[in-house]
């Protein structure tokens, strides 16, 4: 009989937020749930765009139709839940608002950048450098592990304490994948994102490779599609 022991507990989904100078995690941000669903969205960087200058009906530059500016651009969304009720052993003195701090610091300067911006203003600087925020990586288990900006944070709570503190909490989240497009040469996230893309790579040579007999086309010669 299965002992309970003996089932594999699924890997957990997260965030790191590491130094981008010396690659040390920072943060390490666990989903209490892996998320149901995951929405991805890729956009190519297409050379010829449909408003460039050139030939053809659709405008853009015939030779450009086949070319790439880089690599595409990519999104993820999903929905997490965080439930204090389902952690009953944890103490939660402030139910859940420390989970939630955490995710809103990943848009937030802290208070020491803050004062630092402001003294540099105060000092008469002609041109205060946007404060940098540090490297977040997304990861979904080892085959996806992702440097990323959060883009969107809402959240929906939905249960409270009696001290107001929420305990229960829909959120939905979006990343844009920070590529080599993004990021400046020899930065970590851009190592971190030819790492991702390697990755594909492995798992696209990996796929079971089709043939044109499935599609009707057996017996001919690529050159000839087309031709009567």
């Amino acid at each position: 009989m299965t002992r309970y022991a003996d089932i594999p507990k699924p890997i957990r989904s997260g965030m790191v937020v590491v130094n981008p100078d010396t690659g040390t995690p920072q943060r390490i941000i666990i989903l209490q749930f892996n998320p149901d669903t995951l929405e991805r969205s890729l956009a190519p960087q297409t050379a010829g765009g449909q408003n460039a200058e050139g030939g053809g009906a659709g405008g853009g530059d015939r030779n450009e139709a086949l070319r790439l500016k880089g690599p595409a651009e990519e999104t993820w969304k999903f929905t997490a839940e965080i439930d204090a009720t389902d952690q009953l052993e944890v103490a939660a003195p402030d139910g859940i608002h420390p989970q939630l701090a955490v995710l809103e610091m990943l848009v937030q300067p802290t208070t020491a950048q803050l004062r630092e911006a402001a003294r540099q203003t105060q000092k008469g600087s002609i041109e205060i450098t946007p404060i940098e925020m540090p490297l977040t990586l997304f990861t979904w288990g080892s085959k996806r592990v992702l440097p990323v900006r959060l883009t969107e944070l809402s959240i929906n709570e939905s249960a409270f304490d009696v001290n107001l503190n929420p305990i229960r909490a829909s959120l939905g989240i979006g990343f844009k994948v920070l590529s080599v497009s993004d990021l400046p040469a020899g930065h970590r996230g851009a190592d971190l994102y030819m790492a991702h893309l390697a990755q594909k790579e492995r798992l696209a040579a990996a796929a079971r490779v089709g043939n044109l007999g499935a599609l009707g086309l057996g017996g001919r010669d690529m050159t000839t599609l087309g031709r009567g």
